[in-house]
């Protein structure tokens, strides 16, 4: 039985999550919380300040004590918004690793929200359900910056990252307290620009789900319930019957049973707490002392970006970025989890909309594909590569032709540097540096460890890369700009040699022969034996 972590380190809080695989589904055991403020510095200097990082790592010690008394078997450690921003960001991913042995992992904007919508979809709750049949808006916003996505029966239409979050925005404008109705009215122009940004992206249309994540959506939606509750209270017993459904707290992951935001209430709040002193503020149920410094900007941000995109309101879910990390693991682990499947295709989807963005033609990239993937599986007892590789041998052969785009002399670098360098769904940033060092030495070179490509790669990973080039070498040797007629190939392995054996097509299969036979003084030197190519 697997145990797997994530650790969130936010901008305004770190957040661990430990979950075991129980029936081929994720069980939580242990969650942990640290409002460190890690963007506090950042979003004002630049940096991240001494204390703060000190801080952070106070917390993640004891985030590691946690893992290692939970026996994990994977853990996976990512950085948001602030990090993306800190120019000292490499030193304290060098701090991290020296006090906990974790490699922290800087995702982008659109990574954190594909994360958030596979968490929230993961999800068992009645309004994740509501949010897989149709369109649904998810809005995650954090301390650095708030992540919107359009989604469609549980596949990401469009997402977009604006740099609206709480914490920066409350260090940027709000620097008095009570809000300062100057730095207010410069802080909604900064919201409305950017929002006219996420329009040019995401235009929902009619969607009747919107489920909101983070800390300040939770804070919302209690004051909002609570306020409701109240004027119920006043008004009629019924009234206040009703809302009190509404404003019972939901089990894990069931958005569909949160207390509903209105977006006129929404408003409503946001306009008293823009009013309020800091003490004020924390005695507003649901806010609480830490919220309560950066409440009046996620607030705002809320009621403009319902009001902006025509919303009705949102409902809250306890899940976000680490339940999707955790998910993701799921489904990269265990074949037979539901998640798997989809997350395999929305990844192979991503890789497809590159390779098209790029002009690669598909028809010969599938046949490339297709001979990558059979060699791999019949050379398998040779190459003894992790299975994972058969799915990174694959984007590789779909994707070695997009350096074309920039130019046909020298494309393999071009290509490697479009690889590492995109947003492709569902590949960590190692990930795809490995992708692209895959794709990158089809021509003349050969990896070597001090290369660009082979730089960011693990050491223990070079041989193992080196080997899934061959493969790649060969299934692209088996496809000489062929628009149809794609050859058969078997492959025999014997002690000192290997046979591939090529069934000619209508044309025949000369030039292929040529290219193979190419390869066998590099397959020799990779795997010490003769290659031997044949016509069936």
């Amino acid at each position: 039985m697997h145990t797997f972590a994530a650790v969130d380190i936010g901008s305004n809080s770190c957040r661990l999550k430990i979950a075991k695989v129980v029936a081929h589904r994720l069980r939580t055991v242990h969650e942990d919380r640290e409002v460190t403020r890690l963007g506090a510095s950042v979003f004002e200097t630049g940096l991240v300040s001494p204390e703060t990082m000190a801080a952070t790592i106070q917390a993640l010690k004891r985030f590691h004590r946690a893992v290692q008394e939970h026996g994990v078997d994977r853990i996976r450690v990512v950085a948001t918004a602030a990090m993306r921003d800190a120019r000292n960001g490499a030193a304290f991913q060098a701090w991290v690793k020296a006090e906990t042995g974790w490699s922290l992992e800087i995702i982008s904007g659109l990574e954190e929200g594909r994360l958030i919508h596979l968490g929230v979809m993961a999800g068992d709750g009645l309004g994740t359900k509501q949010a897989g049949t149709g369109r649904a808006l998810l809005i995650d916003l954090g301390g650095g910056s708030c992540e919107i996505t359009l989604s469609e029966k549980k596949r990401i239409r469009e997402t977009i990252s604006l740099p609206l979050g709480a914490v920066r925005l409350t260090q940027e404008f709000l620097t008095a307290d009570p809000a300062p109705a100057d730095g207010l009215a410069r802080m909604r122009r900064w919201i409305q620009r950017e929002l006219r940004r996420a329009h040019r992206r995401i235009q929902p249309g009619t969607v009747r789900t919107v489920i909101a994540t983070s800390g300040t959506a939770a804070a919302l939606s209690d004051a909002c319930g609570t306020a409701k509750k109240a004027t119920g209270l006043r008004g009629s017993k019924s009234a206040g019957r009703q809302v009190n459904k509404v404003a019972k707290r939901p089990a894990d992951g069931d958005a569909a049973q949160a207390p509903a935001a209105i977006t006129k209430d929404v408003r409503k709040m946001a306009t008293r707490l823009a009013k309020l002193t800091l003490a004020e503020r924390e005695a507003v149920p649901g806010v609480g002392p830490r919220r309560a410094e950066i409440i009046v900007a996620g607030a705002e941000v809320f009621a403009e970006l319902l009001e902006s995109f025509a919303l009705p309101g949102f409902r809250y879910s306890p899940l976000g970025l680490r339940d999707g990390i955790l998910a993701q693991m799921l489904a990269e682990q265990d074949a037979r989890a539901q998640a798997h499947r989809e997350f395999e295709q929305e990844r192979w989807q991503s890789v497809l909309a590159t390779a098209k963005r790029y002009g690669v033609d598909a028809k010969q990239a599938e046949a490339v594909r297709a001979h990558a993937v059979q060699l791999f599986r019949d050379l398998k007892a040779l190459h003894a590569l992790p299975p994972e590789y058969e799915s990174w041998l694959a984007a590789a052969a779909v994707l070695r032709d997009t350096g074309k785009f920039i130019n046909h002399q020298g494309h393999y670098r071009h290509t490697q540097y479009i690889i590492s360098s995109s947003e492709i769904y569902g590949y960590t940033p190692v990930q795809r540096t490995t992708v692209s060092a895959i794709a990158r030495y089809l021509g003349r070179s050969r990896p070597q460890p001090g290369d660009r490509a082979m730089r960011n790669i693990p050491g223990e990973e070079h041989k193992s890369v080196e080997r899934a080039v061959v493969l790649l070498r060969l299934a692209a040797a088996l496809n000489q700009d062929r628009a149809s007629d794609v050859l058969r190939v078997r492959a025999k392995i014997y002690p000192k040699r290997v046979y591939l054996e090529v069934e000619p097509g209508r044309t025949g299969a000369e030039l292929e022969l040529w290219s193979l036979r190419k390869e066998a003084a590099y397959f020799r030197e990779v795997f010490g034996r003769e290659l031997f190519c044949t016509l069936a």
